[in-house]
């Protein structure tokens, strides 16, 4: 386990959700750097999950399948 990994798991639940909207909001400031191409892509893939959110793949069994093929 990497360095990082052991100091957040160090942390208290309180500790891990507010070091968790710090990343939250560090993120919101990178969404200002995609592209319109980008920003197309999010909003058509959001709309479709908003109409039929049983069809998406939870990250966890695309990952699984990922490291299956690996």
């Amino acid at each position: 386990m990497s360095n990082l990994q052991n100091e957040i798991g160090s942390l208290s639940a309180a500790e891990k959700f507010e070091l968790l909207d710090i990343l939250w909001e560090s993120l919101e400031g990178d969404a200002q750097s995609l592209t319109e191409a980008q920003r197309t892509e999010l909003d058509y893939r959001t709309a479709r999950y908003e109409r039929k959110p049983s069809e998406v793949i939870p990250w966890e069994q695309v990952r699984t399948g990922l490291l299956r093929k690996q």
